[in-house]
């Protein structure tokens, strides 16, 4: 097939590519590789500005898939309206889940038990024993029990966890055990020592972990989140760690990047990494073979994976 395909990774890098299309190199910059017209099959660059990676949308009037190398897609429905109808928007479903839970697991044991106090203490010479809460032992609920969710429990296991509760947009049951409903979250967060949010952000999320969902959590209970910042009230976090009745681990923020000053930088009980949960050593070569099966799909013509919405339906 005769196709242009905008990749963000170099094509000549990404071993296996099928043959046929004429690939294009682009990852956000000012100019385009090509006419945007020409363009079937966009992947939107990682880690970019929203507006960055919509701006070619506009413009493709021939694309029917656009992918995504995030889980979210947040960052792309801003430009959806411009799309004609038809086009396949898909996510990276099996590209992150390693990476992000294991900074999940980081995030709750580094504040757990105390890992940054120890590094500011290093810092000054000075020895700071003391206890500190476990995760043994300790409930955990995860909000957002799709695949990041999942890979989430699989490492909390092995750490002797009490019971995970898990809950999802809507109920099923698991091998594991059941997924409740988000209805049933006011009943759930006063049982849960960690809360663990992994939603997808949309207008049912937005806003989710606000001061009603916040007040319902347990004293001394720990808030991480590794879903988007957006999905907690900052102002309403802050109230509750400025108070010291909870802590909070923060993978994303509301806004983001954090600017300099801004209150939750030295709020009391919190850690934060800057959207360190995907980019890392795993990323490459699960993007690249998540690219490789998508586009021999897509030159086959068989069914892609990880579609999310078709527009126009």
């Amino acid at each position: 097939m005769t196709a242009d395909v905008w990749l963000p990774i170099p094509p000549d890098e990404i071993e296996g590519l099928p043959e046929g299309p004429a690939y294009r190199h682009w990852d956000g910059e000012e100019a385009f590789p090509a006419d945007p017209a020409d363009c079937a099959f966009y992947v939107v660059p990682y880690m970019k500005p929203s507006t960055v990676g919509v701006r070619p949308l506009p413009g493709m009037r021939s694309v029917q898939v656009v992918q995504t190398l995030s889980a979210g897609i947040d960052h792309v429905e801003p430009g959806l309206g411009h799309l004609p109808a038809g086009v396949r928007l898909c996510n990276a479903r099996g590209v992150h889940e390693a990476s992000t839970a294991e900074l999940t697991l980081a995030l709750i044991l580094a504040s757990l038990r105390g890992i940054p106090d120890f590094v500011r203490a290093q810092d000054r010479g000075e020895w700071l024993g003391g206890f500190r809460p476990a995760l043994a032992d300790r409930t955990v609920l995860i909000v957002g029990y799709g695949s990041i969710g999942a890979a989430i429990e699989d490492r909390l296991v092995p750490f002797e966890v009490a019971p995970v509760v898990r809950v999802a947009r809507s109920a099923r049951t698991t091998e594991r055990g059941p997924v409740h409903p988000l209805p049933e979250l006011p009943r759930l967060l006063p049982q849960a020592d960690v809360v663990i949010l992994s939603t997808p952000l949309t207008e049912a999320t937005r806003g989710l972990a606000g001061a009603e969902f916040l007040a319902r959590m347990k004293d001394g209970a720990l808030l991480v989140n590794v879903a988007r910042g957006p999905v907690v009230d900052t102002k309403a976090l802050l109230a509750e760690l400025e108070s010291g009745r909870l802590t909070a681990a923060l993978d994303v923020t509301d806004p983001e990047p954090l600017p300099p000053g801004h209150p939750l930088w030295h709020a009391p009980g919190i850690v934060v990494s800057p959207h360190a949960g995907g980019p890392t050593s795993a990323f490459l070569p699960r993007a690249e073979r998540l690219l490789v099966d998508q586009l021999t799909r897509f030159v086959n013509r068989e069914p892609l994976r990880n579609v999310i919405l078709t527009t126009g339906s």
